[in-house]
């Protein structure tokens, strides 16, 4: 997933797999006191004129929770390196594209910054974190240090049933990838992790593991492309490896897997 490099200006957003040609459109009315309200200089001047015409979106916007909507969206088109390392992207101009004001989509890209895939570029608007392959490395290794013990450990404690139970999951990573959509693989890899670790009762390391697997799964400056289909199926297999060797209580299995699948994690 490493894409193109820094630019100097805002850039159009090419094909979000997000939201539909059909979305909801805010009534202009409610569009300049939405812009006008709570936030500081820091993003409020970002301009538009120069910016690329986008494609209109795909799937529709509703009115209730917009906000979740757009960070979704964002979320999809920043795995699927639609938004590219190193550029900047306008409130304003995304807003534009997704038929909706300004507010919901700096909102959400705020949430972004906080969890570290953008930052704020006074005036402009949001720059996508450049990362390379040693943060990525980096993420796996803390990824493996939390994640390998706690399967170890259920791995000799959950009951076969519970890990038969997690089946249809795993078949769905593997038909996740099959599509060869970074962003549909992604988030059916977080949930099958998710699933597992939530096997430890412990609330507060399956969102901190979480947020590391979402982090991990972020473009890398200078990437051609994201993951390619190949990939995303030899990942998913290792899904379904990992629960064999479970059901089995093949703790040595279970051991190597947890190990290889961590160490060209994504």
């Amino acid at each position: 997933m490493k894409q193109g490099a820094q630019g100097s200006v805002e850039a159009g957003v090419p094909g979000f797999s997000g939201v539909p040609a059909d979305a909801v459109r805010v009534p202009p009315q409610s569009r300049a006191a939405d812009v006008n309200r709570e936030w500081g200089t820091a993003v409020r001047g970002e301009h538009t004129h120069s910016e690329t015409p986008m494609p209109r979106p795909r799937p529709a916007i509703q009115r209730s929770s917009v906000r979740g909507q757009i960070l979704d969206a964002l979320r999809t088109a920043l795995v699927a390196g639609e938004l590219r390392p190193g550029e900047v992207y306008s409130a304003p101009a995304l807003g534009e594209r997704f038929g909706v004001s300004a507010t919901p989509v700096r909102e959400a890209m705020q949430q972004l910054a906080l969890e570290g895939a953008v930052e704020v570029v006074p005036n402009r608007g949001f720059r996508v974190v450049e990362r390379g392959t040693r943060e990525l490395a980096e993420l796996a290794e803390i990824r493996a240090l939390i994640e390998v013990p706690v399967m170890m450990r259920l791995a000799r404690t959950v009951p076969v049933e519970r890990w038969a139970e997690m089946r249809p999951l795993a078949d769905a990573t593997v038909r996740a990838a099959s599509t060869g959509c970074p962003a549909t693989y992604a988030e059916s890899d977080r949930a099958f992790h998710r699933a597992v670790l939530a096997l430890s009762g412990n609330e507060q390391l399956v969102q901190i593991a979480e947020d590391l697997h979402r982090r991990a799964q972020w473009p890398l400056v200078g990437a051609p492309a994201p993951r390619r289909r190949a990939e995303l199926v030899a990942d998913a297999a290792e899904h379904a490896a990992l629960l064999d060797a479970l059901i089995a209580r093949d703790l040595d299995v279970v051991r190597s897997l947890a190990g290889e699948h961590f160490t060209g994690a994504r």
